[in-house]
């Protein structure tokens, strides 16, 4: 006999146009919430800045996985053909000097180890591969992709309160508010 009992994940509004999801997202910002997203079927001009959403670190990450690339191209030519096994062409010195023979390995190696910052960064900073999540379940998500502005609040918020989140959502615009539960293993 299985029990699955279920817990909150938070509450789920829709909300009727892109601009009404804009200035619901500036209240929510405004309310002091943390955990909370917006979804619409495409990209709303302006929306990351209403959410208060900072500059994402990925661009960080990138660069020092691009050094990394360089640095670790450079000891391996280096190690290579100076220290280990010189490689004399036409009486030209094996030293620090021969450097531009190693900038074709040096590109190749930065753009390498960028793009797979960028890769697995990206995967880990929007906490994926995710088999399922919670919204899923919804009688109404399923138009986010088509023809619907939602925003979700998470119950895990500090903030969040069962009957001051929904009437909040209530009052900036929100319609077919919808108590989101999720499975708890």
């Amino acid at each position: 006999m299985s029990t699955t009992r279920k817990r909150v994940y938070g509450y789920l509004a829709e909300f009727e146009n892109p601009s009404a999801l804009y200035k619901a997202a500036e209240k929510v910002r405004e309310a002091g919430f943390r955990k909370w997203d917006c979804y619409s079927p495409f990209p709303v001009h302006g929306l990351d800045a209403a959410m208060g959403l900072k500059r994402s670190v990925l661009p960080f990450f990138v660069f020092v996985g691009g050094v990394i690339g360089c640095l670790t191209a450079f000891a391996l030519a280096y190690s290579t053909q100076v220290l280990i096994y010189p490689t004399i062409v036409h009486a030209k010195p094996a030293n620090i000097f021969t450097i531009p023979a190693f900038f074709p390995v040096m590109f190749e190696l930065t753009i390498l180890f960028a793009g797979i910052t960028v890769l697995f960064g990206a995967l880990a900073l929007m906490q994926l591969p995710r088999l399922n999540h919670p919204l899923f379940a919804s009688r109404q998500f399923h138009r986010v992709t088509d023809d619907g502005f939602f925003i979700a609040i998470e119950a895990r918020d500090p903030k969040f309160s069962p009957t001051e989140t929904r009437e909040l959502l209530a009052t900036i615009g929100g319609t077919s508010i919808e108590l989101v539960e999720e499975e708890d293993n």
